[in-house]
């Protein structure tokens, strides 16, 4: 089993203090949510960055999916603040 590459953007990267990190894939039925609530016991940083999910977007290997996906067989997790444009 391969490691999970976790990508962080904006606020959600100045909150844990890392650009990126690699954990164990996880089971491929774990929703996004349910890895988030794992991390968020990493650290206070993670804490706060995973905290408030009406403020994070996900992409699995660089496609937009809501937080209750499963992460399935997943090589890439970004996580990141909504996007507006203007």
């Amino acid at each position: 089993m391969s490691d999970l590459r976790l990508l962080y953007f904006a606020w959600v990267r100045e909150r844990i203090g890392v650009d990126d990190e690699e954990v164990p894939a996880p089971d491929p039925d774990m929703t996004i949510a349910a890895l988030l609530d794992l991390l968020g016991e990493r650290s206070a940083g993670h804490a706060s960055a995973f905290g408030d999910r009406t403020r994070l977007r996900a992409a699995l290997d660089q496609q937009f999916v809501p937080l209750d996906t499963p992460i399935g067989t997943a090589k890439e997790l970004a996580i990141f603040p909504p996007v507006t444009g203007g």
